[in-house]
C-alpha cells in the first residue's frame, strides 16, 4: 500500500474496532439471549462468545500488502464469533472463496493477503435470517442498532474503497444478494450504500460487483452457469459481466 492508503486503512481499522467494542459493551448482554433464542428452532446449540464481531484478520494486514478487493458478506456466523476465531469467512464459505482464487491464479489475488473482508453488519447470528428475529423480538434499541450498524458499515466501507482506489485498482464484491433485494433484511444497507455513492458523485460505482454467496457453492454454481453461456470471454471479464448483471438486478443501475 502507498503511505496514503496505509494511513486510511489504519484509521478505518481503528474506527471499526472501537465501534464494534462500543456496540458489544452497550448491547452484548442484551443480544446474547436473543441470538440464542433465534437459533433454537433450526440450529444445534452452540456457545455464543462474541455477539458483535470485529474481524481480527484486519490486524494481520501490513503496509506491504496490496489490497485489490473488498469482499462484503452478510454477518458473522457461528464459526466467525468464536473467541478463537473472531474472523470473517473462516468456515466452509471462506474455504470455498479461498479455493476459488487459488484455482484461478490468472486473477492474481491471494484471498487472505490481497482482500479486505467485511460484512453488512458485525452483529452475529447463527444464520443471517435470524437477524429478523432480533429485530422483531428485541427492544427498540436492538432494532435501531441493526440499522445503525448497517449504515455505519455501508458509509465507512465506501469511504475506505474511495481512499484505496485513489492510487491503485480496487473493486468491491457484495456477496450474498438475496437479502439486498426488495424488502430483504439488508434493504436499509442497500439504500444507504447506493445513496452514499450517488451523493458523493463517486466514479467507482462500476467497480462494485454483486454475486451470490460463497455458501453452499452458490457463487461457483452461478459463475459456472454464466461461463457456460459466455465461453468466449476470459474469467475476469465473466466476473465483471456477471457482477454487473446482479448489481443491476439489486440496485437497478
Amino acid at each position: 500500500m502507498t503511505d496514503f492508503q496505509w494511513q486510511c486503512f489504519l484509521q478505518f481499522r481503528q474506527e471499526l474496532k472501537e465501534q464494534c467494542n462500543k456496540w458489544q459493551n452497550l448491547y452484548g448482554d442484551t443480544l446474547i439471549p436473543l441470538q440464542k433464542e433465534a437459533s433454537k428452532k433450526d440450529t444445534p446449540d452452540y456457545p455464543i462468545e462474541t455477539p458483535v464481531v470485529y474481524n481480527t484478520a484486519l490486524d494481520e494486514i501490513t503496509n506491504q500488502d496490496e489490497i485489490k478487493l473488498i469482499v462484503i458478506g452478510d454477518n458473522p456466523g457461528k464459526s466467525e464469533q468464536l473467541s478463537i476465531n473472531q474472523k470473517y469467512l473462516v468456515g466452509q464459505s471462506g474455504k470455498i472463496a479461498q479455493g476459488f482464487f487459488c484455482k484461478n491464479p490468472c486473477l492474481n489475488i491471494d484471498f487472505r493477503k490481497n482482500t479486505i473482508i467485511l460484512n453488512k453488519t458485525p452483529i452475529h447470528t447463527a444464520k443471517t435470517n435470524h437477524l429478523k428475529y432480533l429485530e422483531t423480538n428485541g427492544s427498540k434499541e436492538i432494532s435501531t442498532l441493526i440499522k445503525e450498524s448497517q449504515e455505519w458499515m455501508a458509509k465507512k466501507t465506501i469511504q475506505l474503497h474511495q481512499n484505496l482506489a485513489k492510487d491503485s485498482p480496487c473493486s468491491i464484491w457484495l456477496v450474498g444478494y438475496s437479502q439486498l433485494k426488495g424488502k430483504g433484511l439488508f434493504e436499509f444497507y442497500r439504500n444507504v450504500f447506493a445513496k452514499t455513492y450517488k451523493t458523493q458523485n463517486c466514479k467507482l460505482w462500476d467497480k462494485v460487483l454483486v454475486f451470490q454467496h460463497f455458501s453452499m457453492n452458490r457463487f461457483l454454481i452461478d459463475l459456472a452457469s454464466f461461463s457456460k453461456e459466455n465461453p468466449n470471454i476470459s474469467l475476469k471479464e465473466q466476473l465483471i459481466e456477471l457482477g454487473t448483471k446482479h448489481r443491476l438486478e439489486v440496485f437497478g443501475e
